[in-house]
């Protein structure tokens, strides 16, 4: 079997600023003017101070254990949607953002969304990789029926005017790790802008779950920023962007998520290609300070009807890399740190740790690049390449991955 050689990227936890935005051609019988709306949200980061979800006696250990085992259940999710994988698109007219905060159980990021009529505030996990939007329902007792514990009350379709049931409960979806089960209904969500104000759109289809296994947490269920027509991307526009800034310091509020034809890319871009509902790029090559690691750019290939490529996914801490282009990284990082640092011993073939405190025993160290089609750049600095798990250890948060398929 062959190796299958793809590297997932949270852009946002590793640099001060990441955008992703995707463009699909919608068919029109008319040309319109109408300038796509754009609506700005201050947006919160995990760890953040200002998270309703801040937990002020969470150690730098706890996070980064949920930063170790949250990255290591999306990657076999990854994993095993590679084994389904499809082309879809979706088309869309409408523009609007939301607010994002963070979930405390993964280390992902909530837009705080009200659906229904009157608005019923909910929290759902932004996913790039999967287009099916859920919240849970009630009711939640009886027979097939579960709720995990979430921050706010559990929505109540017969308390809303504009809910419609699509599909009957007996609908099942598979999304992130979580098995959900439930009416496949429509309803009116409403979106809170930055200047306090609330934009709402009608008819918005999501899987109103009242019996959901594997997933948990504060948060009331998830916002699907796939490809596919049900996803919300396709439903309210034809493209999106997520920005998030820089996530080691808990005060920053500027994060946000844009959804629609109102959604910009500024500055360099690099191509995205839309496969099976994820994101690949096209990365060509790393390099270490000034020196450009010897790492055959077919590592970074997806081949003809075969696994692999790059993919970027919202739902990933770590940065994933297949054993050919992770060890001559791991290599330079090593020999940069010898004599520097003080190591913590381990497998050489591991990711390295070693003792101290990122901002205060890294200074001067070398930028690792990233480098991607059309000329884009991605620098990673020391709050970049490295993570700290203890209060005097850090380690390097890119990590070997071995999967076969």
């Amino acid at each position: 079997m062959a190796a299958l050689s793809f590297n997932l990227f949270l852009l946002s936890c590793f640099t001060t600023f990441a955008l992703l935005c995707f463009t699909t051609t919608a068919l029109t019988t008319t040309p319109t003017i109408t300038k796509p709306r754009r609506y700005v949200t201050k947006l919160i980061h995990p760890g953040s101070v200002h998270s309703p979800f801040y937990n002020p006696t969470a150690t730098v250990s706890d996070r980064a254990r949920r930063v170790i085992d949250s990255s290591s259940a999306r990657l076999a999710y990854l994993q095993a949607k590679f084994q389904e994988i499809s082309l879809a698109t979706g088309t869309g007219t409408d523009d609007v953002r939301a607010g994002v905060i963070a979930e405390t159980k993964a280390e992902g990021f909530v837009a705080n969304i009200s659906i229904g009529e009157p608005p019923s505030p909910q929290l759902l996990v932004i996913d790039t990789g999967s287009s099916l939007s859920w919240t849970q329902c009630q009711p939640c007792s009886g027979w097939f029926k579960s709720c995990f514990q979430q921050a706010v009350p559990v929505f109540d379709p017969s308390k809303s005017s504009t809910y419609k049931r699509v599909i009957a409960p007996s609908t099942k979806h598979t999304v992130m790790e979580a098995t959900v089960t439930g009416p496949l209904a429509t309803e009116t969500l409403t979106f809170v802008t930055s200047d306090e104000g609330t934009i709402s759109v009608p008819n918005i289809a999501f899987g109103c779950a009242n019996n959901v296994g594997g997933f948990g947490g504060q948060a009331s269920g998830l916002v699907g920023l796939g490809s596919s027509q049900i996803s919300l991307v396709s439903q309210l526009g034809s493209k999106f962007s997520y920005c998030f800034g820089r996530v080691m310091d808990p005060q920053y509020i500027h994060n946000q998520l844009v959804i629609g034809d109102g959604a910009k890319v500024e500055g360099l871009s690099t191509p995205l290609e839309i496969l099976g509902g994820l994101y690949f790029l096209t990365l060509q090559s790393i390099s270490v300070g000034e020196t450009n690691l010897n790492i055959s750019p077919n590592v970074f290939q997806r081949p003809p009807n075969r696994l692999g490529g790059v993919v970027i996914d919202s739902g990933t801490t770590l940065t994933y890399l297949p054993r050919a282009a992770f060890d001559p990284l791991n290599v330079e990082v090593r020999r940069l740190a010898d004599g520097l640092l003080q190591g913590l011993g381990g497998s050489s073939t591991s990711a390295p740790c070693y003792t101290g405190v990122i901002d205060r025993d890294l200074i001067g160290f070398p930028v690792v690049t990233f480098h991607f089609a059309n000329g884009v750049d991605l620098d990673l600095d020391m709050e970049s390449l490295f993570f700290q798990t203890d209060p005097n250890k850090f380690c390097m948060a890119v990590v070997p991955s071995d999967v076969h398929c």
